[in-house]
């Protein structure tokens, strides 16, 4: 019988080396603001129900201004296969991550119904790269950004712009915080967000972290606002200013004037509705007087 060749030793396996960072140096800010603070499924079908209730038919096409990981965009064009989604933020950053991590998780066909723009929101459908000829039916303004406006004259102007690039029918939809509570400086708001996604916690390496909500700064001469966003974990590691925002907060009244003024029609406040027990229902209904809670949350939705 012939002799075996020596086989080739194997190399000896490396020992892996432990990742001594801490959590919050290992997270990834864009995945905690999205567990945090947006339901861009939920938002997607608000924009149209309320869409369908004025206009009689499903809406189509969809400007998400100040858009950053355009989760909204992609939440969209999952509703209809007919659905088109144009996303519009001065940011290269968030837009990448949301091709990365969000658009990875379409179908060929739904991302194709996505066209993103690296540009100023108050740049119309025409001029922007990668742009459209149609108005939108929904252009959505979401998490309080059009509150960089400082000047009525900007904010004004936006909704111009705006109003322009929508089509006839066609319905601005913008959230808005208030309350007493949000006037107050130097106080932080708290939550722990835990994570339900299962191989989202395994990839993250933890179930639950602490979102926090910083109002650092107030003015009410010129109602300037510097708010920022921190996380905590559970090894006592913080992720801090992980965003921040130089805002002027706008109020319901104001922002609801400027939008008349501006051009649009039908302009009205959409409140969250309670149940038996006073609590929310994460519902909202068009609404004339609403409670004066210390912290809420609104939409106002103005037809062009």
């Amino acid at each position: 019988m012939p002799k075996l060749k020596d086989q080739p030793k194997k190399p000896k396996a490396r020992p892996s080396v432990p990742d001594k960072r801490t959590m919050a140096e290992r997270a990834d800010r864009y995945t905690l603001y999205g567990l945090s603070v947006q339901e861009p499924a939920n938002e997607a079908e608000f924009f149209t129900e309320t869409f369908k209730k004025l206009n009689g038919r499903a809406p189509r096409l969809l400007r998400e201004d100040f858009c950053g990981t355009h989760a909204v965009c992609c939440e969209w064009v999952k509703l209809h296969a007919d659905n088109v989604a144009y996303g519009v933020d001065l940011d290269p950053e968030p837009l990448a991550w949301g091709e990365d991590h969000l658009q990875s998780k379409l179908t060929d066909a739904q991302r194709k119904r996505i066209t993103l723009a690296e540009a100023d929101v108050r740049t119309d459908n025409a001029e922007a790269p990668g742009s459209f000829s149609d108005g939108a039916d929904v252009l959505a303004a979401q998490n309080f950004s059009f509150f960089l406006f400082k000047t009525r004259d900007e904010l004004r102007h936006y909704f111009e712009t705006a109003r322009a690039n929508l089509a006839d029918g066609g319905i601005m939809v913008m959230d808005m915080m208030g309350g007493s509570e949000c006037y107050i400086e130097d106080h932080t708001d708290t939550r722990t967000i835990e994570v339900e996604d299962k191989p989202l916690a395994q990839e993250l390496g933890y179930k639950k972290f602490k979102y926090l909500w910083e109002q650092a700064r107030f003015n009410p001469i010129t109602a300037d606002a510097l708010f920022h966003i921190h996380f905590k974990f559970k090894d006592g590691s913080r992720l801090n200013q992980a965003f921040t925002y130089d805002w002027r907060f706008w109020t319901l009244p104001e922002t609801c004037e400027l939008l008349r003024e501006a051009g649009f029609r039908g302009v009205e406040v959409y409140w969250e509705t309670e149940d038996d027990d006073g609590d929310g229902t994460g519902e909202f209904e068009p609404a004339t007087e609403g409670a004066a809670d210390p912290s809420w949350i609104a939409y106002i939705v103005a037809q062009r």
